[in-house]
């Protein structure tokens, strides 16, 4: 067989396995979705450098991806956000990064996710590590690892098999292996995981509509918060002498070149709100926060038009209420003088 004949049919045999392996995919209910990874929040990092003193930069844990939604931001303000949000991290590397490595002076709303805020600031504890690698990223990425991103932002839209979700929900080689319980192998404790979000190019970020209609979705999703919070419970107790310091220095050195800081705490509900309540309460953990910091601050419970939010697993809004949420908050903002140096509808 002539070489030229090889080619082509391996080519033809590799499109055909291709092929089925998508389609096979796609009949299980799954679809194309961006992978919110180091590259994917570095793009959005990079755009801070040329950032004027009008624009506004989110930052925080998951509730700020899930919560704060651009589109409406936009039409309310003018202004479409930065997303450097990073799930299950402290806000506090990426706001370090952004008041030591850039000249931005426009204004940051940080989202107060208690736990995580004031867990750490030990490197190698999973909330900081876990944000502090985006940050490691951005500042060492080469031309060779932006161009593989732009590459690969088509593929991930068109197949679905790429897809980044983790947990129960991967679907990647190395996610299906995992799941493989061979011999004596130890598998991992927490509670099956579902992916519940999906984010756009721009980390843009909404919830599945599945964690919204499927109660027993959502539960599964609970379940992991309750395991989370059982294990944190057991470890060390959050650090708030260390965290606070941290902050309120980048946060001195940002307000001394004319930034404004704002600090949001988006909505919980049920098991998660009460675990919140007992394990960083509010009294001593945001409302010091807030006492020291002397800056706009917005705590959900304090207004009647949020304060009962219902989140379907306990700790973000579904799309619906996002939008209602980012809304909201934005007039109650505005209202109060804190969104002066934006466009006002």
């Amino acid at each position: 067989m002539k070489l030229k004949e090889t080619l082509i049919i391996a080519i033809i045999l590799s499109i055909i396995s291709i092929g089925a392996w998508e389609l096979y995919w796609r009949s299980q209910g799954f679809y194309p979705t961006l992978n919110d990874n180091e590259a994917l929040w570095a793009a959005q990092r990079s755009r801070v450098e040329k950032a004027s003193n009008k624009k506004t930069l989110l930052m925080g844990s998951s509730r700020v991806l899930f919560d704060i939604q651009l589109n409406e931001w936009e039409a309310e303000t003018g202004i479409r956000p930065i997303q450097l949000a990073s799930v299950g991290s402290s806000p506090l590397p990426i706001f370090h990064d952004v008041v030591n490595n850039t000249k931005f002076n426009g204004t940051i709303v940080v989202g107060v996710t208690p736990g995580l805020f004031f867990s750490t600031t030990f490197p190698k504890a999973q909330p900081w590590e876990w944000p502090q690698s985006k940050v490691d990223y951005y500042q060492k990425r080469t031309y060779a690892q932006i161009s593989n991103h732009m590459l690969s932002l088509p593929l991930q839209k068109t197949f679905a098999f790429l897809s980044d979700d983790q947990g129960v929900d991967g679907i990647k080689l190395k996610e299906l292996l995992g799941k493989i319980n061979i011999g004596n192998r130890v598998l991992d404790p927490m509670p099956p995981f579902h992916e519940f979000g999906e984010i756009a190019e721009d980390r843009n970020n909404v919830m599945k509509q599945i964690t919204v209609t499927d109660t027993a979705y959502a539960n599964s999703v609970v379940k992991v918060w309750q395991f989370l919070m059982k294990t944190a419970a057991a470890g060390p107790p959050p650090d708030k002498a260390a965290t606070m310091a941290f902050f309120l220095n980048d946060l001195k050195t940002f307000k001394a070149r004319g930034g404004q800081v704002i600090l949001v705490r988006c909505p919980s509900s049920g098991g998660v709100r009460i675990g919140e309540s007992m394990g960083v309460p509010r009294a001593y953990f945001w409302d010091d926060l807030v006492k020291k910091a002397q800056v706009r601050s917005y705590h959900f419970e304090d207004y009647d038009q949020i304060k009962d939010l219902k989140c379907p697993e306990e700790s973000h809004l579904s799309a619906k209420d996002a939008k209602y949420f980012t809304i909201e908050l934005i007039r109650i903002m505005k209202a109060d003088g804190a969104l002066t140096n934006l466009k006002t509808n």
